[in-house]
């Protein structure tokens, strides 16, 4: 299935778990330790909509550094009721822009990721989709926002409820799910990780902003 199809069905996936969500969750905090569900969410569509003048404005704005480029988006969006932004989500369920880079991974993998910043926080587990979960865990090793690889080096890390795995060295086992989480810095992760490597991980998580 090609990667903008899988990016689709993700999106859909999250605009229809965000319509299940209370006004309560919608202001319940996430692993984005500065940003609410409802801020989550309109990261997760903040850039769909820019073009041109309005990119290079954005990244002006935020002094070329990700996690202030990422907050001004967030600031952009702050006027949107949780209607809205789901709407928006659904809009654009068919990446746009920045989001369709690398054939549509770029939105598959991050809204993958933010999705699960809430549900975690939430208590709220999914089962993700086999193909769209390899995918992104191939796709997080050398995006260039998250650079899994680089965050795992030296570690040798196992899913252990489907057929994937990568790098040579101390090994750090889980599902795969976590693992993902773990390659973008989520913290929160570790407590379903295993393995001689845990400790060296935890460490490089370590004071990561989480604001992307």
């Amino acid at each position: 299935m090609p990667w903008l199809d899988l990016a689709r069905s993700e999106r859909e996936d999250f605009a229809a778990f965000l319509e299940t969500l209370s006004p309560q969750q919608w202001e319940a905090p996430t692993l984005c330790e500065r940003w609410n569900v409802r801020q989550v969410a309109a990261h997760a569509i903040s850039f769909d909509e820019l073009r041109g003048g309005a990119l290079v404005r954005r990244f002006l704005k935020g002094w070329l550094r990700v996690d202030r480029i990422n907050q001004v988006g967030v600031d952009d969006y702050a006027g949107h009721t949780p209607a809205e932004l789901i709407a928006l989500i659904r809009t654009h369920a068919e990446p746009d822009g920045m989001t369709a880079g690398f054939g549509g991974r770029v939105a598959l993998t991050d809204n993958m990721i933010h999705q699960q910043d809430i549900r975690r926080p939430l208590g709220l587990p999914r089962t993700i989709d086999d193909r769209r979960l390899r995918v992104a865990l191939d796709f997080a090793l050398n995006s260039p926002t998250i650079r899994g690889a680089r965050r795992t080096k030296r570690l040798h890390l196992v899913a252990n409820n489907l057929d994937w795995s990568h790098g040579d060295g101390a090994e750090v086992r889980g599902p795969g799910e976590a693992l993902l989480m773990a390659m973008a810095g989520r913290r929160d992760a570790l407590k379903d990780l295993d393995g001689p490597g845990k400790d060296d991980l935890a460490d490089r998580l370590a004071g990561f902003d989480l604001r992307r």
